[in-house]
C-alpha cells in the first residue's frame, strides 16, 4: 500500500528491513547501541562489524534520539539507531517518546541529504507498545513531517508479519480518509 504526500511517497510492505535497498534503514535500537535481539540484532548480524564498531563510539543513546552509522554490509548506506520507550501504562510519555523517534529519525536522514529511509514498527517487540497505537502515533508522525518537509521522497514502513501489515494497513487507511 502507498499514498502519496506532496511530492514523497509513503509505502507500507511486509518483509525484511535488512534487504531494503533504501539510503538509510532504522534500527530499533536499544540505549547502549549494542547489538540485542529482534530488528536490532537482524541489522547488526546481516551489515556486519562495521556498525557495531561505529555504534561503539557513539556512546549510546537517549530514548526518542536518534544517532546514524554506516550500513555496512547492507545494500542500506546508512544505519539510524533510534531508542523506542518500553511500554508500561501509556502514562509515562510513552506515546510522546515513540512519535520522537520517527521524527528525529527523518531529521538524522534529511540532514545527511538521504532521500528515502525504512523504518520497522519501532518499540513494537521486545518493548511491547501496543501495535495499534503504535501505528498511529508512528503513521501520524511521518504523514505529518513529510507534508512540511519535502527533502524526503520515500519513507517504506517495513513490517514482520501479516498482523504488523494489516493493522498498519487499516491505520494507514483510516487516516488518508481524515486529510
Amino acid at each position: 500500500m502507498e499514498v502519496k504526500v506532496g511530492p514523497a511517497t509513503l509505502e507500507l510492505v511486509e518483509g525484511d528491513i535488512t534487504r531494503q535497498d533504501t539510503d538509510a534503514i532504522v534500527n530499533a535500537a536499544n540505549q547502549y547501541l549494542r547489538p540485542g535481539g529482534g530488528v536490532d540484532g537482524a541489522i547488526h548480524r546481516a551489515g556486519g562489524p562495521a556498525i557495531e564498531a561505529e555504534c561503539r563510539q557513539l556512546g549510546g543513546c537517549p530514548t526518542g534520539e536518534a544517532r546514524i552509522t554506516t550500513g555496512g554490509n547492507l545494500k542500506a548506506r546508512y544505519v539510524i539507531h533510534t531508542v523506542g520507550p518500553i511500554y508500561r501504562d501509556g502514562f509515562h510519555r510513552e506515546a510522546e517518546l515513540l512519535a520522537s523517534c520517527y521524527r528525529e529519525s527523518l531529521k538524522l536522514a534529511a540532514a545527511k541529504g538521504l532521500k528515502s529511509v525504512a523504518f520497522p514498527s519501532i518499540a513494537t517487540g521486545v518493548y511491547g507498545y501496543p501495535m495499534a497505537d503504535a501505528a498511529q502515533i508512528a503513521l501520524t508522525t511521518i504523514l505529518d513531517y513529510l507534508a512540511q518537509n519535502p527533502e524526503i521522497k520515500l519513507v517504506r514502513l517495513v513490517l514482520f508479519g501479516r498482523l504488523a501489515f494489516e493493522v498498519y494497513e487499516q491505520t494507514l487507511t483510516e487516516l488518508s480518509h481524515r486529510r
